[in-house]
């Protein structure tokens, strides 16, 4: 809860060096996959299950590319694995050497949710957002979405930017807030450093299937984690929460990947609108199923998805504390 707390006082972790260098270091780490790495949206695999179901466009494109191209994603991905595996070696040394002092172990978990949640840059990006589609900035709108989604976002309009939005918050409060401090609560700093940087892999890889599919296991119960504080969280902003109940529950069977809309489907049942459908990324158009029932969403919705976004972290910080609690008591008692 400290870093939680450090997260939302200190504000944009664009301004913070220990998050930018953290950021890069997992980027370089993945090998800047281009075009092939956008379609990888962090933390929710849909662009996973879109490449399931372009499998054979996929295979035509890597006999043309020739092995050096699947050399290149096998090494991009051995180095972003190697990257996510010296991470957890670094918080086990870092827990290791703060074992018998309580406060220097606070401090450490501290910092280290501090440098990897992402709530408060959530918050900002997606006030910004807000407010530039409130006035009827669309370019503007465009830019910020382009920083938090990999989908496409030029050419569009006022729904299509509200609908991508609400979407991309909801998936990033669960990739960059919910999964970090719950594999903090059961892991430590080993949990909290893993995560997220299996997030950025996700993201930055060259879509190499083991990231892939490690990225979905790492976000299997988060997700769902996620999709029940939303319910949970739905009337503190005017939200339905047995609408969030039902869109968790009946909208995301239709959806191709494990993990990829349960947020979102919650999100759209708790404001009572409609989000997925046809998005383009740069890899090509993909036809998702739609979540929620009601209206095409507004700026209006955006706003509340940002406060609604902002409950949920709470929630969580509180749920990774009580997690963490349990935890250590059970370890306590088997020694």
């Amino acid at each position: 809860m400290l870093g939680l707390a450090a997260d939302g006082v200190l504000g944009n972790p664009r301004q913070r060096p220990p998050v930018t260098a953290f950021r890069r270091l997992a980027t370089l780490g993945a090998g800047q996959g281009g075009s092939s790495a956008a379609a990888l949206r962090a933390g929710s695999g849909v662009a996973v299950g879109a490449l399931g179901e372009s499998a054979g466009t996929q295979e035509a494109g890597a006999e043309a590319a020739g092995a050096p191209a699947a050399t290149g994603s096998a090494r991009a991905a051995a180095a972003g694995l190697g990257l996510a595996g010296a991470a957890v070696v670094v918080g086990l040394v870092a827990e290791r050497a703060a074992r018998d002092r309580p406060v220097v172990q606070a401090v450490t978990t501290a910092v280290t949710t501090w440098a990897v949640v992402g709530a408060a840059g959530l918050a900002t990006q997606g006030t910004e957002l807000a407010r530039d589609l409130e006035e009827g900035r669309l370019e503007p709108a465009r830019g910020t979405l382009s920083e938090l989604d990999p989908r496409v976002a030029d050419g569009l309009g006022m729904i299509a930017l509200s609908r991508a939005a609400v979407e991309t918050l909801a998936e990033n409060t669960s990739e960059v807030v919910v999964a970090p401090l719950l594999w903090g609560a059961l892991a430590g700093v080993p949990g909290l450093l893993a995560s997220r940087t299996i997030s950025v892999l996700a993201r930055g890889s060259a879509g190499h299937w083991l990231v892939a599919r490690l990225d979905e296991l790492v976000h299997l119960v988060p997700t769902r984690i996620a999709a029940a504080l939303t319910v949970l969280a739905a009337p503190v902003v005017g939200g339905s929460a047995g609408g969030a109940w039902r869109a968790w529950r009946r909208d995301t069977i239709a959806h191709p990947s494990p993990n990829a809309g349960r947020v979102e489907a919650a999100f759209a049942g708790a404001l009572e609108i409609r989000v997925g459908g046809r998005t383009v990324y740069p890899h090509g158009v993909v036809e998702l199923p739609v979540l929620g029932v009601g209206r095409n969403p507004d700026a209006g919705h955006v706003t509340r998805a940002v406060e609604l976004s902002r409950v949920v972290g709470w929630l969580a910080g509180a749920t990774s504390v009580t997690v963490a609690v349990l935890v250590g008591a059970r370890r306590r008692r088997r020694r």
